[in-house]
């Protein structure tokens, strides 16, 4: 496999009509690494947010044993590549024949709910051929928590509140070889406090249940570092989930779970596009909304960028992009800080895009296609290449 050292060199050699997604295998395999060293349990990966098979495997062999799936479809495709992995299915709303495959086909015992409902749903799709129930489960009861701290709420679909919590815990604690209680903060969190308030719901809804309790899984919610949003040090994040954590009262020997998707991909892969049209402080590229810059349009998240051609202008113009379909709404308002001078045919870098860029991309309108090649330099961010270590006298949350 042919590796490029840049995206630079990648426009040299293909000029590309179509966008390329450019993937660095090696920035993945140390976030991985890092999360595995220094978070203070188990990670699992999300599998949401990229499942790009290469991927996958560059996860498993940096360590990564754990998966959290969210769909039969996840549990194929994770269970067809890594066979030996452990397969979490942590949606609290499933059909009872994904439960069922899951369960009997695909070796699955750890599943998520949050209802009554859903607990009757996993007891009766995992009985064996006699009708016996299942003695293996391991069920984990999903609380809604605040996501105050995070970019994007995850608080309003899933999760029981904390008056329903305690009376389903004892629920499944009848029906589970092992039991677990697990949250979602958001997605982005940017205060290691999320997980504080978190924590303290979990605190409440155990003391109230007053069973055993095996697990506690933190979720996601992990950042990465884009333009204005630059997160604490992710050592200050496992800090403050560990202190909490050991004083909840649960089992001497139970277990801390994480589910990072974006902290582990977001440095995974850059998009490279090329700027058809230039109208003001608008530029027309050949990705967008309906493409791996899904967040840039509907969430109006903003990427860092950089301009790829020589001799550009020092000085920077905030532009706005609008993608290659004909609708309207493939619009990204950034803004885009991008050199003055940049017109049509030149090429921009998007940087930050392993984590849901290019699992949301589509055909609409016949655009989509996109080459994916290998290159070797540094993600145009990183949380984990040493340069946002700090003395704990700098840190933002008190370990004391």
């Amino acid at each position: 496999m042919h590796i490029h050292p840049d995206a630079r060199s990648v426009v040299r050699a293909l000029s590309p009509d179509e966008p390329v997604i450019l993937n660095r295998p090696h920035a993945a395999a140390r976030a991985a690494r890092f999360f595995i060293e220094k978070f203070p349990g188990k990670p699992l990966y999300a599998v949401k947010a990229n499942p790009s098979p290469e991927l996958l495997h560059v996860l498993w062999d940096a360590g990564i044993t754990h998966y959290d799936v969210a769909s039969i479809a996840e549990v194929r495709l994770v269970r067809g590549l890594l066979p030996d992995a452990a397969l979490c299915f942590m949606h609290p709303v499933k059909t009872p024949g994904a439960i069922r495959e899951a369960y009997h086909e695909h070796g699955v015992r750890t599943f998520s709910l949050d209802t009554a409902e859903e607990l009757a749903k996993i007891v009766e799709a995992c009985r064996d051929a006699h009708g016996n129930p299942a003695r293996d489960l391991r069920l984990a009861v999903r609380l809604r928590v605040s996501s105050e701290y995070s970019e994007l709420s995850l608080a309003s679909k899933f999760g029981c509140d904390l008056t329903e919590a305690p009376r389903l815990l004892q629920q499944a604690r009848q029906h589970g070889d092992w039991l677990g209680v697990c949250f979602h903060v958001g997605s982005q969190a940017m205060s290691p406090f999320a997980f504080v308030q978190a924590l303290d719901r979990t605190r409440a809804a155990i003391a109230q249940a007053g069973v055993v309790i095996d697990m506690i899984d933190v979720g996601g919610g992990f950042p990465s570092i884009y333009p204005g949003l630059e997160p604490p040090a992710m050592e200050d994040y496992f800090a403050i989930i560990a202190r909490h954590f050991e004083a909840l009262p649960i089992a001497y020997n139970a277990e801390l779970w994480c589910e990072p998707g974006r902290a582990l991909c977001a440095e995974y892969s850059s998009l490279v596009v090329r700027v058809e049209r230039r109208r003001g402080d608008e530029l027309f590229i050949n990705d967008g909304a309906y493409g791996a810059l899904y967040d840039a349009a509907h969430v109006n998240w903003r990427f860092p960028v950089r301009a790829l051609g020589d001799d550009r202008s020092e000085s920077l113009q905030d532009f706005a992009f609008y993608g290659p379909t004909c609708d309207d709404a493939d619009f990204m308002q950034g803004p885009f800080a991008l050199p003055a001078d940049i017109g049509a045919g030149d090429y921009v870098e998007i940087g930050m895009l392993g984590a849901y860029g290019a699992a949301m991309k589509t055909g609409f309108n016949g655009f989509g296609a996109a080459m994916q090649v290998t290159v070797s330099d540094e993600p145009m961010a990183s949380l984990y290449d040493g340069s946002r270590a700090r003395p704990e006298a700098d840190n933002v949350v008190s370990l004391r």
